[in-house]
């Protein structure tokens, strides 16, 4: 079975956490302290990790070992939300520290996280079973009304089902060390591209970060041929940070021939932050459709997924109806979580 947090209530509990960067620089350190403000003024009650405005760690909030402490405090805890504040680059590095038997016996909590934190939402859902948010950091909930990813997020804590695309995205960020406060920058229409789609498709949600997923493919943290084995079908959802098009292609490659897409239903890519970039006439499409166009399921590209904001949550591991209509995703939960 699939394991699953309770849905949250108005008072819920959140822990910040900063597994990989802290909040030390601008737009982040005014974006988590306003975020911060926002969610004790709605009810929540607040507890902030010791590392969340830190940067004493190598390109990190602290060692690797520290930062595994807080999370492992954290599971330990009494809390509902285990939220990081950011991204960053060597998340990877606490995952020798981190008791994941401890965390599968500890309260069910919803761990939420973006980008590097891949490392957690991944390995989480796929060694424990259990479902996560891939989704918007604390430091994205500086402004109220929620609206967006951050309006979504709060609607999955919530239990709701039910999600589509948004009608922009932002190609380009006006916030800056000066204003660090600034909203989306919502300039470029968002257009679907679909492949190979002929009707709705179920699976299990299953992906993250391409940056991350590379390293951990192969290592002992690395149970993804155990998950899909329990699993009828998984739905890939994919984005990349740093990777150019010819980076994504053997991203793509390795972890084809590694055998994680053995049981895969569908793939939602979504728009890597070198949109528009082409290398050696290599694009953004041609990456993703000649690795992945034999496995002749639906492939849907240019998905509000990724570093291009905003980004649609996923509940990593859970059950969902993915649906293609009228140019707009259609993402449906479904309310039991059966393992077979």
């Amino acid at each position: 079975m699939i394991l699953e947090p309770k849905k949250i209530s108005k008072n819920a509990k959140i822990t910040l956490v900063a597994p990989s960067f802290g909040c030390t620089s601008e737009p982040y350190l005014s974006r988590l302290n306003e975020a911060i403000k926002i969610f004790k003024n709605l009810g929540y009650e607040v507890i902030e990790g010791k590392n969340i405005f830190l940067q004493d760690g190598i390109a990190s909030s602290n060692t690797p070992e520290e930062r595994a402490k807080e999370i492992m405090q954290a599971f330990d805890s009494n809390t509902d939300v285990i939220m990081s504040v950011g991204g960053g680059e060597l998340m990877c590095e606490i995952l020798p520290y981190i008791d994941f038997k401890k965390i599968k016996r500890s309260k069910p909590k919803w761990f939420v996280g973006f980008s590097d934190n891949t490392n957690l939402t991944f390995t989480i859902t796929t060694i424990n079973n259990m479902v996560t948010i891939y989704g918007p950091c604390a430091s994205k909930f500086f402004y109220y009304p929620f609206k967006y990813d951050t309006k979504d997020t709060i609607g999955l804590l919530e239990g709701k089902r039910i999600f589509r695309g948004y009608p922009r995205f932002e190609l380009k960020s006006l916030a800056s060390e000066s204003k660090p406060l600034v909203k989306y920058n919502l300039t470029e229409r968002k257009i679907i591209k679909p492949f190979y789609y002929k009707e709705p498709f179920y699976g299990t949600l299953l992906g993250g970060c391409l940056d991350c997923l590379t390293v951990l493919c192969g290592t002992r943290f690395d149970n993804v041929s155990n998950f899909i084995n329990k699993h009828t079908g998984i739905i890939w959802y994919l984005e990349a940070c740093d990777l150019s098009p010819l980076q994504i292609r053997r991203a793509l490659f390795q972890l084809r021939e590694a055998g994680w897409f053995r049981k895969v239903k569908g793939f939602l890519i979504g728009r890597p932050l070198c949109n528009d970039m082409e290398v050696m006439g290599v694009d953004k499409y041609t990456a993703v459709i000649d690795i992945l166009q034999d496995f002749n399921v639906p492939i849907l590209m240019d998905v509000d997924l990724g570093h291009l904001s905003p980004s649609i949550p996923i509940k990593n591991g859970a059950k969902a109806l993915v649906s293609y209509i009228d140019g707009n995703i259609k993402i449906e939960y479904l309310k039991k979580y059966k393992a077979n």
